[in-house]
């Protein structure tokens, strides 16, 4: 955890005091801090969650937020590494998504934030958890206790901005259950189960053979029985939509999108980060939104 800013200033005592080197080295460095509360989040998913209980009172950092970046197989470099290291609170996925934070924290003492821990449903194993919103609830409200812990003046704003969030994410599942209400058990396709929990929340029904999804996520070929089994639910119209990642494109889920628009089959976008210029509200918002367009 990082030096106060009081301690700071019980540095700067002790320097007048005694000036020594050793007095120097050792409160030149929390002389150099603000007192800033500090945040690091795996991706800026998460980053965007905890800004918005953060809100002005910390400072909050992404490492991943490039959209070409696979978090899977992301290797973080010196200054990533020191700036996980510095924060005073981090805040990932885990569930083997963003390990390169496990790593950096691997043998330290510091305050965490793991999104896998507070997911409702412990039975689902599925680690694209910022799809499901009863989790970022309760990760919003876990960054909220952490900050007021880290920095208690501030106590009362962070709670009030995770119960601010949270009912923002109202809207989202008000969304997915008038999908679930109008269209139950509607039968779909996704290139990979990234939007797992989106559909789950809309009890939309995901057709789509594992072995093939699994593939997809792992970045392997598919065997070509299910590569043939996919495209049959799309080119039959086995299924109403078919949710695409548009981050991790080859050849193979190209030509299954391919396919859909040929079927007339809607394809409704999905990401593993935030596009440029929205909050995570707005985004999982318009996720809603198109899938329930491509429903209807």
């Amino acid at each position: 955890m990082r030096v106060t800013s009081r301690f700071a200033r019980h540095c700067a005592v002790l320097t007048a005091g005694l000036a020594t080197a050793a007095a120097l080295t050792a409160c030149g460095s929390p002389t150099e801090d603000d007192g800033t509360v500090s945040i690091v989040a795996s991706t800026n998913v998460w980053g965007s969650v905890a800004s918005a209980v953060a809100g002005p009172d910390a400072q909050v950092t992404s490492i991943i937020s490039d959209p070409a970046a696979d978090p899977h197989s992301f290797e973080t470099s010196a200054t990533d590494t020191a700036k996980i290291t510095d924060a005073d609170l981090v805040v990932f996925n885990g569930g083997h998504y963003d390990e390169f934070i496990e790593k950096a924290i691997d043998g330290k003492d510091k305050r965490t934030v793991e999104a896998f821990e507070q997911r409702t449903d412990k039975n689902d194993d599925n680690e694209h958890l910022w799809y499901d919103i009863p989790t970022v609830a309760a990760v919003a409200d876990q960054i909220a206790t952490q900050l007021g812990e880290v920095d208690t003046a501030h106590a009362a704003a962070y709670t009030e901005r995770a119960t601010t969030f949270k009912n923002q994410l109202i809207g989202i599942s008000t969304i997915t259950v008038a999908i679930a209400t109008q269209h139950p058990n509607a039968p779909v396709a996704q290139s990979e189960p990234l939007a797992h929990y989106l559909l789950v929340a809309a009890t939309a029904q995901d057709k789509t053979p594992h072995e093939f999804q699994e593939a997809i996520e792992q970045e392997t070929d598919p065997a070509p029985a299910a590569v043939a089994a996919t495209r049959d639910l799309i080119s039959e119209k086995q299924v109403k939509a078919l949710i695409y990642n548009i981050q991790t494109q080859d050849k193979i889920t190209q030509d299954l999108r391919a396919t859909a628009q040929a079927a007339g089959i809607p394809v409704v976008e999905v990401t593993e980060t935030l596009p440029d210029g929205v909050d995570y509200v707005q985004w999982q918002t318009a996720n809603a939104k198109a899938l329930a367009a491509a429903l209807r």
